[in-house]
């Protein structure tokens, strides 16, 4: 089998269900802003920390149950979807690697080593997918619990960000205004 087939040249490609739509649909620029996050999130792994490293290849098989979830118009029961038990697990998560970093006080520049900073860019297009989605599930209807997991992953990731910076040794600048 090849990878390509030839069936997206006009510009449209496949829902789950094999319905056709534009490849500038709202539907698939959730979806695939949601992949950008997701191969986004590949490159930082490995980090040097196991726990994280565990934690991001979790989030990674998360991310595919959310593309498969948007990609899909008209679910039945058996199909894969984002459930609040993914998010319970990112809270869970959040709460945890929190306990090790001191309070924020103010806002802080992302950046910091190159796991932090790479962290800190990928909750910036997490941020973005999680816009996508809520703009779809303003003209189409959607699992609503998708738009609250990317919005925790992107808490996680900058949770993560800290961690990482904070782990490596690497200072947070506060913004000058």
């Amino acid at each position: 089998m090849t990878i390509y087939t030839g069936r997206g040249d006009e510009g449209e490609t496949d829902l789950r269900d094999m319905s056709r739509v534009s490849k500038a649909s709202l539907r698939i620029e959730a979806y695939g802003t949601v992949d950008e996050a997701n191969a986004l999130i590949g490159t930082v792994r490995p980090t040097g920390h196991d726990d994280l490293d565990d934690l991001l290849e979790t989030v990674q098989n998360h991310l595919h149950v959310v593309q498969a979830d948007l990609a899909n118009p008209d679910p039945d029961p058996d199909d894969p979807a984002v459930t609040s038990d993914l998010v319970e697990t990112l809270e869970d998560r959040i709460d945890a690697f929190d306990e090790e970093l001191e309070p924020l006080r103010s806002f802080i520049l992302p950046g910091g080593g190159e796991v932090g900073a790479r962290l800190h860019h990928a909750r910036t297009v997490t941020r973005r997918a999680e816009r996508r989605t809520v703009e779809l599930a303003r003209s189409e209807p959607i699992n609503e619990t998708v738009v609250t997991y990317l919005n925790r992953l992107s808490d996680l990731l900058f949770t993560l960000g800290r961690v990482a910076n904070a782990r490596d040794g690497e200072p947070e600048e506060s913004p000058s205004y």
